[in-house]
């Protein structure tokens, strides 16, 4: 769905909503949440995705993962997958920062495999050839580490709470 809550066409990226009579019916003792989340029998996954012409769902990434720079939406996941993908990375958490211009810019925290160098404007050309400008991290930090959860997914709340902390506005 849209944001409008209507049906995004075939290709088009929305939130996925399900409507099933395996989803709850909303949150317990939550009335506020339940609002926020069910419309006419449907949960918002907070889930992006797109659906293909056979009916083939894709995720791409979680609605609040979203970085929206400029008025352009960047899916998180695309451009850590590029930045994954250069030979002296571990792994990298990509996130919005705030930006006065543009809401917010992309920016990277980067871990690099054991014994590995890379400079990080090498790592932002490698992910402009591939992503093109608006996409592309403005800036990147090159950490020893990165927060995880017990079972190893990054956590880029943990790393976006460390740009967005002192503002204001919380959002772009």
């Amino acid at each position: 769905m849209g944001d409008d809550g209507q049906p995004v066409a075939p290709g088009e990226t929305g939130e996925i909503w399900i409507r099933s009579r395996a989803i709850a019916l909303g949150y317990f003792g939550s009335p506020e949440q339940t609002a926020a989340e069910f419309h006419g029998g449907f949960w918002q996954s907070g889930d992006l995705g797109r659906v293909d012409e056979q009916g083939f769902v894709y995720i791409v990434d979680r609605k609040k993962d979203m970085i929206i720079s400029g008025g352009f939406n960047i899916y998180a996941n695309e451009v850590e997958a590029v930045i994954n993908s250069h030979e002296a990375v571990l792994m990298s958490a990509v996130v919005g920062i705030p930006h006065e211009e543009w809401g917010e810019a992309v920016h990277a925290e980067v871990m690099l495999k054991e014994g590995a160098s890379v400079d990080p404007q090498a790592l932002i050309q490698h992910a402009r050839n591939a992503l093109g400008g608006y996409k592309t991290p403005k800036t990147i930090d090159i950490v020893a580490e990165l927060p995880v959860s017990a079972v190893g997914k990054v956590l880029r709340r943990k790393v976006r709470e460390k740009y967005w902390s002192d503002q204001v506005k919380k959002v772009g």
